[in-house]
Formats: structure tokens, C-alpha cells, sequence
């Protein structure tokens, strides 16, 4: 990432975080809310990823539709997201448009309807969304490892909640929930692309300026008990495919054994784009690809970890081969993992993970709709210091830091193991 990033915060509590680049006419400008499935209370899982979707439904100054007309007409792109710990909202113009995003994010901050109507209109696509994810073995898989490795901290239940609470929340919750953490003083806001700083700013501040702060929010201070010893669970379905998972805990992005552990995953599972447009590259050279894949246990294996607040999990992932044994998939996941507690990394094994990590960071960050993702990521998971520093700290990790990082982190009574079985299997992954 190129240019010179500066920060400023409204009286009101709006961190502002400007980029200004000279490569193309384009500008992007992002709205992130300090407010993800970690900020749920049980009842209310999944009420974050709803209040998301219903300020596209509209307010009086751009009704339901009229958004999507107008950025089309520009030329321009849109988009919302909800995740552990954040939600936000993007749009990429013609730098000379940006002013329709400003106005747009400005109104959805405090004038959303969320109309009783669209309210139940929405349930129903939602919980659609969710019965979808269901006939996914591996969601089923996932969900249940999540909720049984993290059983305190509010990271226990995915981001599109309960099917139980999306059935019971109600238009007072979801509006509730809006009031609380839609406002200045939990937000920021990031433009990257072609304008003049001083000028930007003061747009910025002429629209969100005059929104009140807000409440202030409730702070996340569960800590997650550290596990006694290996937890197991067994999902069967009717999938004629077999699956094998395990999970860790894993650091979270301001611990010091963050950037070793990046060079840990890329080591075992290939490199990985944070980017939410990014996609993983083949992870053909990964160790647990050469011993799941080539040696035909595995059809597929994938491995990762997620940039968050508080620690998560480390997933690897495997779809059995048919004909083979969940047990021997799990057997040779333990094996890669164990050499990683036990081995310290050759020199030439850590600098292509290094390299590799690095390159695919700065893939991550090509666009301005990118920059203007990473900037705002950074400063809701940490600060700018974080972001600014990244490549430093993965090139600073040392096999060293990568061993006693396993050490710390992949204890063997730490994990949580998952087998998803074909209803009628018996021990082999086409029955």
C-alpha cells in the first residue's frame, strides 16, 4: 500500500481515516461500525448480520430500490458485510459521484425505516439463508466444532445466529440494536482514492458532524476458560461424503504470536487473503496438501485462521476420499501438526512462507475498494500501527517464534475434533 494515510476524529467521536491516491479518477468510501456477532446476548444471536441487511431496505431520502439504481447509473459498486466483530458498508464511484456514497451513509446511519413489513419480509430470506448453509456438511460441521471449542465467549454461535432467535427477534429488537451501535462514536469512516485531503474531510464532516455520538456501547469482557482436554463431535448426515475437522484456539490480532502463526497456517494450509474480495490461491506446496491430496486420503484440505479481537479458532478442514477412513484423515492432519510442535522449520520452508505470506498481503491491497477494506479492518481489529507494520512483522518471524508459537497454541488437549458420516457409514467415507 502506497500514501499517506492520516487520521482525525469529529467532535462527535467519527474516526476518520483518509488515503488519497493518484492512480485512477476513483474513489472509495467505507463506513465500519464496531459491531459484529461478538456484540450479541444470547436470545439475540444473528441480530447484527439482520440489522446489516435492513438498511438496504431503505429510508424516506433513498427508498428501497433507489440505491441500487443510482450507483448503477454512476458506474459504481456496493456492498455490506457483517462478521465477528465488525459490520460495514462500501461504495466505489467515479471520484467526482462520491458525494452520492457520503449522503447514502450519512441517511442509513439514523434514518433506516426498518418497516414492519420488510421486517418479516427479511426474516424469511434470512432464515432461507441459513436452511441453505444447513445442507452444507461442512457448516454443519463447522458450527458444531465452533460452538463446542467456544463454549463463554459470544464468538460461540456464527454470525447468521440460531434458527430459534431468528424466529423470535422482533422489529424492537432489530431497531434496538441499531440505535445502539449505528452511531458516530462506535464508527469509521475511510475514503481512499483521487481527492484532496482537506476538502474530503470537510464533506465528511459536513454530513456525519451534526449525528449525535450515540450511547456508549456495551464493552466484550468474557474471556473463553482455557480447555481442560480434547473435546469430540460427531455429525451424522445424509451427504455421501465424508468429513474430518479440528480446531484450535488461536491468537488474536494484536498478540504477539499473531504474525508467527500466519507463517505457522501458511506453512501447513498455503497463504491466505484476510481481503473479503480476495480468494486462496492452490495450496499445492502446503505440507498438509502433500500428505492429504497426493497421498489420496483427502480429496481436499484447507486450513485458516481469522484476524480478530479477542482469540478464535485455527480450522483445518478435510474432505475424505471415498474408500478411505475419517480416522486416517484425522491420523495424518495430527501427524503435519506434530511436526510443527516438534521440528523447527528448515530456513528455505520459512522464507517461502514468508514470501508467500507477504505476496499474497500485498495482492489483498491492490485497488482503492481494497485499501479502503484494509484501512478500516485494521482500525476497528487494532490501530494503523498494525497495518503499517504488517509486512515488517512477517518478515521479522523466525523458525524460533514459529515453534514455540505451535508450543503454545497446539496442544493436543486444546483441540476439538469433528467427524461429519454418511448415515450408514461404517468407518470408511462411502460406506
Amino acid at each position: 500500500m502506497t500514501g499517506e494515510t492520516t487520521r482525525h476524529t469529529l467532535d462527535n467521536g467519527l474516526v476518520v481515516l483518509l488515503r488519497p491516491t493518484d492512480h485512477a479518477p476513483v474513489t472509495t468510501f467505507w463506513i465500519w461500525y464496531r459491531v459484529g456477532s461478538r456484540n450479541e446476548l444470547a436470545g439475540h444471536t444473528g441480530i447484527s448480520h439482520w440489522v446489516e441487511h435492513m438498511l438496504f431496505k431503505g429510508s424516506l431520502r433513498f427508498p428501497k430500490g433507489e440505491v441500487d439504481r443510482r450507483i448503477a447509473r454512476e458506474g459504481g459498486a456496493f456492498n455490506g458485510m457483517t462478521w465477528l466483530d465488525w459490520t460495514t458498508y462500501f461504495e466505489t464511484l467515479p471520484a467526482d459521484r462520491i458525494d452520492l456514497a457520503l449522503d447514502l451513509e450519512a441517511d442509513r446511519m439514523v434514518a433506516s425505516l426498518f418497516e414492519p413489513e420488510e421486517v418479516e419480509s427479511e426474516r424469511t430470506v434470512i432464515i432461507s439463508e441459513r436452511e441453505g448453509h444447513e445442507n452444507s456438511p461442512m457448516f454443519l460441521l463447522a458450527e458444531e466444532i465452533q460452538s463446542t471449542a467456544i463454549q463463554v465467549h459470544p464468538y460461540h454461535h456464527e454470525v447468521i445466529g440460531w434458527k430459534a432467535d431468528l424466529l423470535t427477534l422482533t422489529r424492537e429488537d432489530l431497531f434496538g440494536h441499531y440505535r445502539r451501535h449505528y452511531h458516530p462514536a462506535n464508527a469509521v469512516a475511510v475514503a481512499v482514492g483521487a481527492f484532496e485531503p482537506a476538502d474530503m474531510l470537510d464533506r465528511i464532516a459536513a454530513r456525519f458532524g451534526p449525528i449525535p455520538a450515540g450511547p456508549p456501547t456495551r464493552p466484550v469482557t468474557v474471556v473463553e476458560p482455557q480447555q481442560q482436554g480434547e473435546r469430540r463431535v460427531e455429525v451424522p448426515g445424509d451427504d455421501r461424503t465424508a468429513y474430518v475437522s479440528a480446531a484450535w484456539r488461536a491468537p488474536s490480532a494484536t498478540d504477539d504470536d499473531y504474525f508467527a502463526f500466519q507463517v505457522l497456517d501458511t506453512v501447513l494450509g498455503g497463504a491466505k487473503s484476510m481481503n473479503a474480495f480476495g480468494g486462496n490461491p492452490p495450496n499445492r506446496s502446503s505440507r498438509l496438501y502433500r500428505a492429504l491430496v497426493e497421498t489420496e486420503l483427502a480429496s481436499g484440505v484447507s486450513s485458516g485462521m481469522a484476524a480478530t479481537i479477542d482469540p478464535f479458532l485455527y480450522t483445518v478442514s478435510a474432505v475424505v476420499r471415498a474408500g478411505r477412513r475419517p480416522a486416517d484423515v484425522e491420523a495424518a492432519i495430527f501427524a503435519e501438526v506434530d511436526r510443527m510442535l516438534e521440528e523447527p522449520l528448515p530456513d528455505e520452508a520459512l522464507e517461502r512462507a514468508r514470501k508467500q505470506a507477504r505476496a499474497q498481503f500485498a495482492y489483498s491491497a491492490e485497488s482503492v475498494t481494497d485499501q479502503g477494506f484494509w484501512l478500516g479492518f485494521s482500525e476497528v481489529l487494532a490501530d494503523q500501527a498494525w497495518l503499517e507494520r504488517h509486512l515488517a512483522r512477517l518478515e521479522a518471524v523466525t523458525a524460533e517464534d514459529v515453534l514455540a508459537t505451535a508450543g503454545r497454541w497446539l496442544d493436543p488437549r486444546r483441540r476439538t475434533v469433528g467427524h461429519y458420516t454418511p448415515a450408514g457409514a461404517n468407518g470408511s467415507a462411502d460406506g
